[in-house]
């Protein structure tokens, strides 16, 4: 069973405000961990916070990146699902690093951001899993033959 166009179009079509949104939001809190009074005792805990969470960024920017250039439909998906998997390893290991976090001026105001954020990429990710995996589960639904219905009876 081959992949619809319209059904390929619509799986890969993120709401622009949606993603913008993201970006803006991943953005800001880039600029917090990099500027705001946010503090750890852990030596080298901030660094590599930042270093995680702009590991975070550029997967979020691999999922939503045009896939058209790849020729299989099905590989198409895959790809998509598997950038999935990598920006869900990074929010992970983005939430492992702000466990180092333990105050500064600014932690609340970043603790609400970052959990803010976290919720909109969860419900963007699980939106655009479920279209792909639907799509992956379909290929490999095979309708019955008329022959094995009759063979029941």
């Amino acid at each position: 069973m081959a992949f619809e166009p319209e059904q390929m179009q619509r799986a890969f079509a993120f709401d622009p405000e949606q993603v913008s949104a993201l970006r803006a939001g991943w953005a800001r809190l880039m600029e917090a961990l990099v500027w705001s009074d946010l503090r750890s005792s852990k030596l080298g805990a901030m660094p590599r916070l930042r270093k995680r969470f702009l590991e975070l960024g550029e997967n979020l920017r691999s999922v939503v990146s045009d896939r058209a250039w790849i020729p299989h439909p099905r590989e198409r998906v895959k790809g998509a699902m598997g950038a999935c998997l990598n920006l869900r390893d990074a929010l992970n290991q983005v939430e492992q690093g702000t466990r180092g976090l333990e105050g500064g001026d600014d932690f609340q105001a970043f603790e609400q951001e970052l959990l803010d954020f976290r919720h909109r990429l969860l419900v963007f990710l699980e939106h655009h899993e479920a279209l792909w995996g639907d799509m992956l589960e379909a290929q490999y639904d095979e309708p019955l033959d008329d022959d094995d219905e009759q063979d029941d009876d």
